[in-house]
């Protein structure tokens, strides 16, 4: 009887926590640029090299930086845009103006209180 309360208190913690990801956070765009994010075989000889956009979004708390998983068309994101996000072990799934992006987080820091 007590292993059967044990595994039931133990799932609904589980549970609980699983659920505590998936609330979205409000951040905002700070900054956009263009990086290099490997390059294009374009015959026998010839190369080009390929860019992603990366980001930086703050929160109140901490700074992401997220990049393009693939180099692909999307529209930029400018300065100063308001988003929601949820994380997702290394990836940023956010929403813009009802659009969906998904990116990889390739940095974190925590912000102090004087840069607010």
């Amino acid at each position: 009887m007590r292993t059967k309360v044990l595994t039931l208190a133990a799932a609904v913690l589980y549970g609980f926590t699983c659920l505590a990801g998936t609330t979205p956070q409000s951040g905002t765009v700070v900054s956009e640029q263009s990086v290099d994010c490997g390059t294009k075989n374009k015959g026998k000889k010839s190369s080009t090299d390929v860019v992603c956009q990366q980001y930086v979004v703050r929160t109140s708390t901490t700074e992401y930086q997220v990049r393009q998983p693939k180099p692909k068309d999307q529209a930029i994101i400018p300065a100063n845009t308001p988003i929601q996000f949820v994380i997702d072990k290394d990836k940023m799934k956010l929403k813009v103006n009802g659009q969906g992006y998904e990116f990889l987080i390739v940095g974190t820091s925590a912000l102090s209180p004087q840069s607010k």
